[in-house]
């Protein structure tokens, strides 16, 4: 089991040491359930650092978020930026590595491993706790104490466990700075893609029906783009709204530019965004699950990225994430490769 307190002194001796300029990392929040990332920049602060099972958001977005306001700013730090980083984060970390979006020596990486655990799906633990708020989640043994107003309770983790926790296969960075927990590969819930294979034993019909009725509830609000850490791009091809203006673009540019996508939330148009976006994931997604779990609507997007990243791997024997070296999917070409969905 990780001792929290181990990761709160490496992350003060870097700050101490003036080997980056802050630790981003997680700490209790006072707006809910869920712990809440920081940027740590000072020593004294490193003892407000947690990690359990509320620590649920992929830090690795707030890594693209500072890339983005360092373009700006007046005075740019050069140090790196150290980050606690679950299995799932750091395989973000790799892609971005391996788009060259961050470079490695730009980021420290505090590998943490979930080694049987994982992180909570808060929908889960209300519809267990029947409306009861939860205060706090840890695990204990092979449950999870969740406290409430007037008591607690021990819940089974495969019941309120996130399902990308469930279907885990590699709980545990594989390129990292500092270490922290066991490696485990065997972990005691489901094989990797369970919903996928399920949801691939529905006829054709039923799956489209099921996808049309969810598009048809999306209300285009982006969450999904906007906490996906590969969503990177300053320009959005599915964002009618998004367009990089200069001071040397045109009355001409701006007028004739192409709008693959409208607005409108209407279904059809829902259903072109979500495709194409997850397209643009393919061989890239790491299942951090952050798209279904911000969506308003609970639509399944973790269950359309990992169709995909089934087919890589059984296609293109492809994983993302594992190797910074390694070309990423859409880029590179074997002789070997499956051609036979080329007409």
């Amino acid at each position: 089991m990780i001792a929290v307190e181990d990761i709160r002194a490496r992350a003060k001796d870097l700050l101490e040491s003036g080997k980056v300029r802050a630790v981003l990392a997680y700490r209790r929040s006072t707006a809910g359930l869920l712990a809440e990332p920081a940027f740590i920049t000072a020593p004294e602060e490193t003892g407000a650092i947690v990690l359990d099972a509320t620590c649920v958001e992929n830090l690795a977005l707030y890594l693209v978020n500072e890339k983005k306001r360092s373009k700006s700013a007046r005075a740019v730090d050069k140090r790196p930026l150290a980050i606690v980083a679950k299995g799932c984060d750091s395989r973000a970390i790799t892609v971005l590595l391996q788009e060259n979006h961050i470079q490695r020596s730009e980021v420290i990486v505090l590998g943490v491993s979930c080694e049987k655990g994982g992180v909570i799906d808060t929908r889960k633990i209300n519809r267990a706790l029947r409306g009861k708020a939860a205060t706090s989640a840890a695990f204990d043994g092979a449950g999870v104490k969740v406290a409430y107003l007037g008591g607690a309770a021990t819940l089974p983790a495969a019941d309120v466990l996130a399902d990308r926790c469930l279907e885990c296969n590699k709980a545990y960075p594989v390129d990292a700075d500092f270490s922290f927990g066991d490696k485990i590969d065997e972990r005691p819930y489901g094989p990797r893609f369970t919903a996928v294979n399920a949801f691939s034993e529905k006829t054709p019909e039923e799956r489209s029906a099921l996808w049309a009725g969810h598009f048809e509830r999306c209300i285009r609000c982006y969450a999904c783009r906007a906490v996906c850490p590969m969503c990177y791009c300053d320009e959005c091809v599915v964002d009618s709204t998004n367009f990089i203006v200069n001071p040397a673009t045109t009355a001409d540019e701006k007028a004739n530019r192409v709008r693959w996508i409208t607005r409108s939330a209407t279904p059809s148009e829902n259903a072109m965004y979500h495709m194409v976006r997850a397209m643009h994931l393919a061989g890239r997604c790491t299942d951090c699950g952050e798209c279904e779990r911000v969506c308003p609507v609970n639509i399944p997007l973790r269950l359309l990225n990992t169709m995909l990243e089934r087919e890589a791997l059984e296609m293109f024997q492809y994983a993302p994430g594992l190797d910074a070296e390694q070309p990423s999917l859409i880029s590179s070409f074997r002789d070997g490769d499956p051609n036979d969905f080329v007409r």
